[in-house]
């Protein structure tokens, strides 16, 4: 019994660049999205058939889930291609690891194919896209310096200079108080991109041991219960996305009434 590195294996390289196994499971789920999304472009209708009727359907379910989080479609809509991309991206990873050959078809003594969720390196660029897109959303929503003013409230501290030591020390606080929310958001990074891999890499190691000890028949629960982590972890990343970029474009509290 072999159990999963940490660090994803180079299976061969393109120029200088080195194709992991993990990368390759991500361009799988790639190309079977272009196929479906080509496929859904070409036979779209005013009459649905089965292929479209299924996805308008998710697309309504997201949107009821989507408009909790929100509080308005129009930003249901605006965040919709980035949160729903994500989700879809991360649950046909997740369960593209569960196929047949997955962690036993070698080249060379190496993986061919992993769970693409095994990769930190995945995960991590995930988890900015996720956190710097509510940053651009928030620049454009709710404009530059105020969005800015949410961390570093510099105006605050020039007009504190006027009104005594009290004020000065109150924008001391909000200061710090900025600082510590600038450290925050890069704590989003890390938590998002640590929950999604060490739950996807866990679940590759349990599925591991329990096929290598019991055979074939006896991991078929696991694969059943790998199947909803699958879905909960690819959930849990979008709803924090939209809450993220939901969170990012509201007004600062007191904006309308300084206004």
């Amino acid at each position: 019994m072999t159990l999963p590195t940490l660090i994803p294996e180079v299976i061969f390289h393109v120029g200088s660049v080195g194709v992991t196994n993990t990368m390759i499971n991500a361009f799988l789920a790639t190309i079977i999205f272009l196929i479906v999304g080509l496929l859904l472009r070409r036979n779209i209708n005013l009459k649905p058939g089965k292929l479209q009727n299924f996805f308008e359907y998710i697309l309504d379910l997201l949107f009821v889930y989507f408009d909790q989080v929100t509080g308005s479609r129009k930003k249901t809509l605006s965040f919709l291609p980035i949160v729903g991309s994500v989700f879809f991206f991360i649950l046909l990873s997740n369960w593209l690891g569960l196929l047949p050959g997955t962690g036993s078809i070698s080249w060379g003594h190496k993986e061919i194919l992993r769970p693409a969720n095994t990769d930190l390196n995945l995960t991590a660029a995930m988890a900015l896209v996720a956190v710097l897109s509510s940053h651009i959303f928030g620049f454009l929503t709710v404009g530059f310096f105020t969005y800015v003013n949410k961390f570093i409230q510099l105006g605050s501290f020039v007009k504190s200079l006027k009104h005594g030591p009290i004020a000065i020390f109150t924008a001391l606080i909000e200061f710090v108080v900025g600082l510590l929310e600038m450290v925050s958001e890069a704590a989003k990074v890390l938590s998002l991109s640590l929950r999604l891999f060490g739950n996807i890499f866990a679940g590759e190691v349990l599925m591991t041991v329990i096929a290598s000890i019991a055979g074939l028949l006896i991991p078929t629960p696991f694969m059943m219960l790998e199947l909803l982590v699958g879905l909960i972890q690819a959930s849990v990343f979008a709803i924090l996305t939209l809450v993220y970029l939901s969170v990012a474009t509201m007004e600062p509290h007191g904006s309308s009434e300084e206004h």
